[in-house]
């Protein structure tokens, strides 16, 4: 199959998955909130399988128990192999977490200002980026820049962009949404600027600083910056509603385990992932819980503190109109609920 076929069967599959979705999603929604809630996490992973999703991981790290490793569904459809607790998966905006807590530690050691602008570290850019003048690396992290978000470009998740300027292209000279400061719009390319920004500062890919800094101290063996890094055979199948390929070898970032993101979310919760005054600029810049989505890959990592419990979800389907997305958020809501009834 030549790469235009397959690019021409991609755009008419996601248009059929954004018709099956409209019509059959909604009433799946009524029925995973009102069912009755089983008495197990994995009863609940199963019923998710149920639901439709191809594969889910679960892992809950609670204070006082021992940690709890739920799979179902498939790693790999095609090949019936089982899904894997232990499997590797692409956590998407996950990241930014990881991203934050790097620039808290360079600005904790002079390197960075969370108060410097886009024309400051990057001033090549002043031209193309409206208010570059007045977007403060503070603002890009906190998503409060008004920059354009490149990932919302027609066409994008078909056809990702490989390279920094590829993706800048797809924002270059665009208005801003808003002045700096004056809302919040969830918008990729303020990463995307952040990331180039560390990386022009220390001289090298920021992943390594993030593996010296944060993984390494935490003995996280099984966090990766890309696919290149990693035994295919360990990552997991991502699926999208509509799409007939597996969509698990499209590079997309981090890739990690739950119990590895699990670590990572409990040492950032509890402080322990900081030097002295570290956790202090964090919690003045960023969030301790986060979200992840890319075709084929939805992701969420919390933090209960009311149960003192860490629980990772990854899910390996999604769909056009993120109706998988909401079906998850109903599934995570019903594991938690699992989680207090058993610990009560």
């Amino acid at each position: 199959m030549t790469k235009k076929n397959k690019k021409t069967i991609i755009r008419i599959s996601l248009l059929v998955g954004t018709i099956v979705s409209l019509f059959f999603v909604p009433w799946l929604l009524v029925k995973a909130w009102i069912l009755p809630l089983p008495d197990t996490v994995q009863e609940q992973a199963d019923q998710a399988i149920e639901h439709g999703f191809d594969g889910i991981i679960v892992y809950v790290d609670q204070a006082g128990e021992a940690p709890q490793f739920v799979a179902s569904g498939w790693h790999n459809r095609e090949s019936k192999i089982q899904a894997n607790p232990h499997a590797l998966f692409k956590i998407a905006s996950i990241s930014k977490l990881y991203d934050a807590v790097a620039v808290t530690k360079l600005v904790g050691d002079g390197r960075l200002s969370l108060d410097k602008t886009v024309a400051d570290y990057l001033p090549e850019l002043a031209g193309r980026i409206e208010n570059a003048d007045k977007i403060t690396l503070r603002l890009m992290i906190q998503h409060r820049s008004g920059m354009p978000n490149f990932t919302d470009a027609p066409g994008f998740w078909s056809e990702p962009t490989e390279t920094f300027e590829e993706s800048l292209a797809l924002i270059d000279g665009m208005p801003a949404n808003f002045e700096p400061g004056e809302d919040y719009e969830y918008c990729n390319t303020n990463y995307l600027l952040i990331n180039k920004i560390m990386d022009d500062e220390l001289g090298y890919d920021n992943f390594q600083f993030i593996q010296e800094e944060i993984l390494n101290p935490l003995h996280l063996n099984n966090t990766f910056g890309s696919l290149k890094e990693v035994n295919m055979e360990e990552v997991m199948s991502g699926y999208h509603v509509g799409h007939p390929f597996d969509l698990k070898e499209d590079e997309h970032g981090m890739l990690a385990t739950a119990q590895d993101v699990g670590t990572f979310l409990r040492a950032l919760n509890d402080g322990s992932l900081f030097e002295s005054g570290e956790q202090e600029i964090y919690a003045s810049i960023y969030e301790y819980e986060h979200g992840g989505w890319v075709p084929g890959y939805q992701s969420f990592a919390k933090y209960h503190k009311d149960i003192d419990a860490v629980v990772i979800e990854f899910y390996s389907t999604t769909d056009p109109k993120l109706y998988n997305w909401n079906l998850s958020e109903i599934i995570n809501t019903r594991i938690v609920k699992i989680l207090k009834r058993q610990k009560n």
